[in-house]
């Protein structure tokens, strides 16, 4: 649960504005970490939240009512949390223009700056519908900001296999991870009209302060910039470098070349994005030309598995089909083949008769 959040007025005497920090990233990267520091530090998750489990003993400072609204986005637009295809962007962004969803997140958002005016949301679902949630914000008179949380791709892919059971395969998941990094980066640019910082996961367990600050000086995050001291104890409390608990590198997952490469390129240049003055055009310019790699790659792989499409969806049209089959419902049917045997020929055709299932070619009982 998150803490009591502070008043206004012990923050900053002259008040402080509303805000929507988004902590986005793929899943298993530190976005947990980095909204519950957040949350210790003053700001608030609106409750309930998702409740902590083994994969997240620690908690995940995620919003119910946002993991449960993106599980229905995703099912109607056909998109997995963890999908790879650069065309399922274009999905999730037809759902995130539609009115309708957009009047819904705003009214959710609204009752909770009556608790707090600086809000932290969090889920790894998230980037898939970031545009949503930025005009939403802006609806209620709130500045949206974004952290972006980094880390090794190999580490993000071992983790999923190990805690979330996994098994689509790692060049899968380091595909997944390259669409939503990719994507992530280019929603989140400040000609989006939104600030943002990205944060690695290694700093951040290191040095959660000197990194934490830098995110909230950034964002001008107050609840972050006049947090006090005993909310620091606090999460010194809550941090545990042990966090970490899978460590890879990119050689260990055996990946094809090309995506092999790709995915190398991508880390490097995101890094560069979470280095002070790091953020800059250049920087912008070769993710750019990474994406349209990457999105070639996967268009040429799709191009080329055609047959395992298809068969995929014969294998399924056939298992679907075997198990909506109707069970044999017949009496006999029921009965052990050498019990039925045992029954005169007789006696059998007189039980059909009387159940009026009488088999077309059987002679009457005369003409046995």
């Amino acid at each position: 649960m998150t803490a009591q959040a502070r008043a206004i007025d012990e923050m900053n005497p002259d008040g402080v504005p509303r805000k929507v920090l988004f902590v986005a990233g793929a899943g298993r990267s530190g976005t947990s970490t980095m909204a519950g520091i957040a949350s210790k530090l003053g700001m608030h998750v609106p409750l309930p939240e998702v409740p902590a489990d083994a994969s997240n003993p620690r908690g995940f400072s995620e919003p119910q009512w946002a993991v449960d609204l993106h599980d229905r986005l995703l099912k109607e637009a056909g998109v997995q949390v963890s999908d790879s295809r650069p065309s399922a962007w274009f999905e999730t962004g037809r759902i995130s223009t539609r009115e309708p969803a957009r009047i819904r997140v705003a009214d959710w958002l609204e009752p909770h700056f009556a608790v707090h005016p600086e809000l932290v949301v969090k889920d790894p679902r998230l980037s898939w519908f970031l545009g949503l949630w930025r005009v939403a914000a802006i609806r209620t008179g709130a500045t949206p900001v974004f952290v972006t949380m980094l880390r090794p791709p190999a580490e993000v892919v071992g983790s999923k296999q190990k805690y979330y059971a996994n098994k689509l395969g790692s060049a899968h998941l380091a595909a997944s991870w390259l669409n939503m990094l990719l994507h992530t980066e280019r929603a989140t640019r400040e000609e989006a009209g939104s600030a943002r910082v990205f944060v690695r996961y290694e700093d951040l367990l290191t040095d959660w302060v000197k990194t934490t600050m830098h995110v909230g000086q950034t964002l001008d995050l107050q609840s972050i910039v006049h947090t006090r001291s005993d909310l620091i104890r606090e999460v010194h409390r809550f941090i545990d470098p042990t966090l970490r608990r899978v460590t890879a590198s990119l050689d260990d997952l055996a990946l094809p070349p090309r995506l092999h490469e790709l995915t190398g390129q991508t880390w490097e240049e995101l890094n560069k994005l979470a280095n002070p003055d790091g953020d800059v055009a250049s920087v912008h310019a070769t993710l750019d030309e990474l994406r349209d790699a990457y999105t070639d790659l996967y268009e040429e792989a799709e191009a080329i598995s055609k047959s395992s499409v298809v068969a995929a969806r014969i294998a399924g049209a056939r298992t679907a089909a075997e198990v909506e089959a109707p069970e044999p419902s017949g009496l006999a049917d029921k009965i052990p083949h050498d019990v039925r045997a045992k029954i005169p020929p007789s006696v059998r055709r007189g039980v059909r008769k009387a159940l009026g299932r009488e088999r077309a070619s059987e002679p009457a009982a005369g003409d046995a």
